[in-house]
């Protein structure tokens, strides 16, 4: 499966949660614009180190690298290029 396809599930389920079902697009912000809290990031971040293998103390951590479907894409292609 596509990782954005993963990435937006997962994205959705997060909302799902909050009661949000506003669309959204592989643009939206979730985390800067509110629609998702630090603790919902923290749940995104174990889904990409178990799904992905992505150690987030080797590569960094900002809160702009997964804001997004874009921004999570955007990162996996740069850890791939990286392995």
């Amino acid at each position: 499966m596509d990782h954005n396809v993963e990435v937006r599930e997962f994205f959705k389920g997060l909302l799902a949660i909050r009661h949000d079902r506003q669309p959204f697009t592989d643009s939206t912000s979730f985390f800067l614009s509110g629609r998702l809290s630090s603790v919902d990031a923290v749940e995104l971040v174990v889904f990409l180190e178990e799904k992905y293998e992505i150690d987030f103390a080797e590569v960094g951590f900002d809160q702009s690298q997964i804001d997004s479907v874009e921004a999570v894409g955007s990162l996996l292609n740069t850890v791939k290029a990286i392995d």
